[in-house]
């Protein structure tokens, strides 16, 4: 009978030890091989985003099982980050990511200067803690996100509208949130000197605002479900909009991913 026992012990234990080793959390091996990729990179709030020239992307490097993304954010008001939890930051011996002067260009041919940072990847499609200081100097605790990758490093390889002046009907592809909410397809797509503007119906009249590369817009309409018109930088692939619902209880900003296809 002990032996038995001591059997179901060994045979369980050997089972947990498989399912943590392959299914518990994230993993920290790459489904990658080393090179360099371009990816999207995701936050938690608005104010703490990829600059908007570079449409949610940066460089992911992977060099012996290790992944690393150098992103450039949207100015130089964040000025350390921690890979971890801002508790964890202000530890004695906590070694802070160091900023780097990037340079960015806008779709008008502003030039700016912003800090970018290159942020440890301990796995991918998962959300991991990332804290920043401010100038201010307080600690903030993020969750960020790493999807997609693509091998090349061109941020903006494919991205460009590459449409003439003019109005067109596209296909918006929709994802996020809970299932309940959707927009209009097709829709329309207006182009003016280079500038490529969507309209986006929901089907709600709850949303108050949406937010688009960390700006806010607000409904066009007064009554019905609400209509926006945002900015659109790329076609055929995802890009991440927040959209304010008002439809419960409190007000809550939920991320979607849209992607705009020209139809045929």
């Amino acid at each position: 009978m002990k032996s038995k026992k001591a059997l179901i012990t060994i045979l369980a234990i050997t089972i947990m030890a498989v399912f943590c080793f392959t299914g518990c959390g994230g993993s920290s091996e790459p489904a990658l091989e080393d090179g360099t990729y371009v990816a999207t990179f995701t936050t938690d709030h608005s104010m703490f985003h990829v600059n908007e020239a570079n449409n949610n992307k940066g460089i992911l490097t992977v060099k012996d099982g290790k992944m690393t993304i150098h992103v450039s954010l949207h100015s130089k008001k964040i000025v350390n980050l921690f890979p971890g939890t801002a508790e964890e930051a202000q530890k004695e011996g906590a070694e802070l990511l160091q900023p780097t002067v990037d340079k960015v260009t806008y779709s008008d041919g502003w030039e700016d200067e912003v800090f970018g940072f290159d942020i440890p990847v301990p796995y991918l499609d998962e959300e991991f803690d990332c804290a920043l200081i401010g100038t201010k100097g307080k600690w903030y605790d993020h969750k960020v996100k790493v999807t997609d990758p693509v091998p090349g490093d061109d941020i903006h390889a494919g991205s460009q509208m590459d449409l003439e002046d003019g109005e067109y009907t596209v296909e918006i592809g929709f994802e996020g949130g809970s299932g309940k909410a959707s927009v209009d397809s097709p829709s329309t797509l207006k182009v003016e000197n280079g500038q490529a503007i969507l309209t986006v119906t929901w089907s709600s009249p709850h949303y108050d605002y949406m937010l688009v590369d960390g700006e806010k817009y607000l409904p066009i309409n007064e009554e019905g479900n609400s209509v926006f018109e945002i900015p659109v930088k790329v076609l055929n692939e995802p890009f991440t909009v927040i959209g304010d619902t008002t439809a419960m209880s409190q007000p809550h900003e939920i991320e979607y991913k849209l992607t705009v296809t020209v139809a045929e």
